[in-house]
């Protein structure tokens, strides 16, 4: 077996931890994982991984080895991408990430128009509230609700949102509509708890209305939840104001009560620059964002 196969394999290993898991990966049996890993240590003369009951650790030399595999695992997929895309066809995978909310229920429900236009594309939807490092290749298109600050990234402004509040007519013909802050008190209010990851002037704003010592709370930990108790009349609801245009019915609360502005930006690699998949989803996204901003007699 050649150096360059003992290479992969210890990368396999060391991404794994266990040998039994990146035989697994490999389609290896664990001894032969293990014959070719002590082989490499042979050949380079030093030790790679300390064995112990509860798997491996690498060693100064393993993480050193580690770093630049990674490297070329990178730069490997990269130019398979490319290599795959076509100047007519876009198919094959593409890794996007944004948050659960945003993702649930603004992007996910418009996908069917992406896979109509483009049937052989593959989406590996990541959804949650860390940020996925773009350069180091956990996703190749991440939405995100702030600028992102890594450097070699193409980025693009897609809108700005605020918090603001709202509740069905239902709930409000039920049991009022408050017309100042105070009038929050007898109220159930459903929103994220100021200390669940979310944008910090979302935050901020649940923290203000909190002070007003609603007699009821709901604590979801995403705007999904948040919605779905306000749609069935559980109480007034901290959302984004993107939502207004999918779910008209939503009646604003307190208009002069809302979030700071939040930047929404798109953002990508720029080693993917010329991909025909993340370009054919990034028209897509504006295109869809520009649909949302047009007046309400034009949709």
């Amino acid at each position: 077996m050649k150096d360059w196969d003992k290479l992969r394999i210890f990368h396999a290993v060391a991404d794994a931890g266990s040998l039994t898991h990146a035989g697994d990966v490999l389609h290896l049996s664990q001894s032969a994982v293990s014959r070719q890993i002590r082989a490499l240590e042979e050949s380079l003369g030093t030790t790679l991984f300390h064995r112990h009951a509860r798997g491996l650790i690498m060693t100064e030399p393993g993480e050193m080895l580690f770093e630049a595999t990674r490297s070329i695992a990178r730069k490997l997929d990269t130019t398979s991408a490319r290599i795959r895309d076509s100047e007519e066809h876009v198919f094959g995978e593409l890794r996007v990430t944004t948050t659960t909310g945003f993702g649930t229920m603004w992007l996910v429900p418009r996908l069917a128009k992406l896979f109509t236009r483009y049937p052989d594309l593959k989406i590996d939807l990541m959804l949650e509230e860390r940020v996925l490092d773009l350069p180091m290749r956990e996703a190749d298109v991440a939405i995100r609700m702030k600028e992102p600050s890594q450097a070699d990234l193409i980025r693009r402004r897609l809108l700005n949102i605020r918090m603001r509040l709202y509740a069905s007519q239902t709930y409000l013909d039920q049991a009022g509509s408050p017309t100042e802050l105070t009038d929050l008190a007898p109220h159930r209010l459903i929103c994220q708890s100021p200390t669940t990851p979310q944008v910090s002037s979302g935050a901020a704003l649940v923290q203000m209305l909190l002070a007003q010592n609603v007699a009821s709370t709901l604590m979801v930990n995403n705007y999904f939840g948040v919605l779905q108790g306000v749609i069935n009349h559980v109480g007034i609801g901290v959302l984004p104001d993107y939502l207004t245009h999918d779910f008209p019915h939503l009646v604003r609360v307190l208009p002069e009560i809302e979030s700071n502005e939040v930047p929404v930006f798109l953002a990508f690699p720029e080693e993917l620059r010329g991909s025909r998949r993340v370009s054919a989803f990034r028209d897509f996204v504006l295109e869809e964002i520009q649909q949302m901003r047009r007046p309400a007699e034009d949709d």
